[in-house]
């Protein structure tokens, strides 16, 4: 590195957000951008460690130190390069990853790691200012032709790749737009839907198709795909909620989490709604769930001027230390607030939800919990929980959202109609060598094979995916591919 004793010199700084209190007003991003001075001062931390976790932390295998030493010298188009060499999607990456590689930068073991998805999102809202993101499908083509199913980030990762490759490239996505999960249930303030539309529009550029408005095994039969295309790659992501049946599960007012996100997205962009209005204002709102899904109903329900936000976590509430079962470089399981969480909401740890509980008219009017206590081994694994006697009480609530995550892909339909074989956990069987699923010339990525997971790992697979298609319909491939260390080569 240019600037090797950076990390002594410089503090970590994260870009200025707009205040709380200002921000739940609108539904638009609100954390700004470095200056290009503060941007190269950040990328001067990056510590020329011998071996760089960070890349192990990063399930694309991101080329980070690289990447950094071009930001510090202010050669954004290098820092491109490296960055998209590996990252399809940078733009969606450096607003909502939570940023494993962080977790494994050598400087986090004593101190604050680089920023790098600030980093990264700069590089590429800076490369797309400049220029250098242009369409990169190649002249000559394959003539062998390719069905997505899915526009999320893994089906977009793998049409990137194959159109790359020469292939022609149809995405097909039930949605009226293509975007999946980033575009109906990360909410514009997390992530603005131009961003996804400026990214279609290249792909489009590049020879990508999108049939939207499609849902394969409803709108048109899995045998088509099969008779139609050379190969199919199955990245319909896992939507099945998990539920939670518990008396009074039957009253109004309690919902799933990714119908209200997704009501809500499309209001915000003008949309038509189907069904029950799903508004919160005035209303005490109890989310169960404490993952990012949760978080974004909290951060929706403070924009939609609910009276009062609520999330419950069963777990204990974690450390703000990191502890010994999650020693550097892995992810270490401590307290975290989001920005969310910072706009207002009462948080409580350790609670059991027993019953629902309705008034006269069939809604939901509160909730009995109580207190429970955790026993876990030397590994922090819950082993089971005891009711802390005498803590059984009522917390009030019009409207309750389950965000209690998925159990894979929703059942029926496509996956009926292909017969694909699924593994223990209801997802979809491929292994991470080939990504075939039992039906000949079908791929699978994403969380339709894995089980729900992160952005990263979407785009990873979508690419893996993509470069074991092309050896299939080639019989050789020049996609790259992940090494045993988590590289590209």
């Amino acid at each position: 590195m240019a600037h090797i004793t950076g990390f002594k010199e410089f503090a970590r700084e994260l870009p200025p957000k707009a205040a709380p209190q200002e921000r739940v007003q609108h539904n638009q991003e609100f954390v700004g951008r470095y200056e290009e001075a503060q941007l190269t001062v950040q990328a001067a931390r990056c510590m020329n460690c011998g071996i760089p976790f960070c890349h192990s932390g990063c399930p694309l295998g991101n080329i980070i130190p690289e990447f950094n030493e071009a930001v510090h010298r202010q050669d954004w188009e290098q820092a491109y390069q490296i960055l998209a060499s590996t990252n399809n999607f940078p733009e969606f990456t450096g607003r909502i990853c939570p940023a494993p590689c962080e977790a494994a930068c050598v400087l986090s073991i004593n101190r604050a790691p680089v920023a790098i998805e600030e980093i990264e999102k700069h590089i590429i809202e800076l490369a797309f200012a400049k220029g250098y993101v242009r369409p990169t499908a190649p002249v000559l083509k394959s003539g062998k032709t390719v069905a997505v199913v899915g526009s999320g980030p893994a089906g977009l990762a793998a049409a990137a790749q194959l159109v790359k490759a020469g292939h022609a490239v149809t995405v097909f996505e039930r949605d009226d737009r293509p975007g999946g999960l980033l575009r109906y249930g990360v909410p514009d303030f997390k992530l603005e839907k131009w961003v996804i539309d400026r990214r279609i529009e290249l792909l489009a550029q590049d020879g990508v198709q999108f049939r939207c408005g499609v849902e394969i095994g409803r709108d048109l039969p899995a045998t088509e795909l099969l008779q139609g295309f050379d190969a199919v790659v199955l990245a319909g992501g896992a939507l099945a909620p998990r539920d939670l049946p518990i008396p009074g599960r039957e009253l109004a007012g309690i919902h799933f989490a990714m119908p209200y996100l997704t009501q809500h997205n499309r209001r915000v962009a003008g949309l038509p709604i189907e069904g029950e209005e799903l508004l919160v204002t005035g209303e005490d709102v109890v989310v169960i769930g404490s993952g990012d899904t949760g978080s974004d109903c909290v951060g929706t329900a403070n924009r939609q001027q609910a009276r009062s936000v609520t999330q419950f976590a069963q777990m204990n509430e974690p450390a703000a230390e990191r502890p010994a079962h999650t020693p550097w470089p892995l992810e270490p399981a401590i307290f975290r607030s989001s920005t969310s969480h910072e706009e207002g909401c009462q948080r409580y740890w350790g609670i059991k939800t027993k019953a629902f509980l309705g008034d006269a008219d069939g809604r939901v009017r509160a909730l009995l919990v109580s207190d429970i206590s955790w026993e876990t081994d030397v590994l922090g694994r819950r082993l089971g929980f005891q009711e802390i006697e005498g803590s059984a009480r009522e917390i009030p609530a019009q409207r309750v959202l389950l965000a209690l995550g998925f159990t894979g892909p929703e059942p029926g339909g496509l996956l009926q109609q292909l017969g694909a074989a699924l593994d223990e956990g209801g997802n979809v069987r491929a292994s991470e060598q080939d990504y075939q699923t039992s039906v000949a010339k079908v791929f699978v990525a994403g969380d339709m094979r894995r089980g729900q997971s992160l952005v990263v790992w979407a785009i990873s697979e979508g690419r893996e995916a993509a470069r074991q298609v092309d050896q299939f319909l080639m019989g050789k491939t020049a996609l790259p591919s992940k090494n045993a260390v988590g590289m590209w080569a």
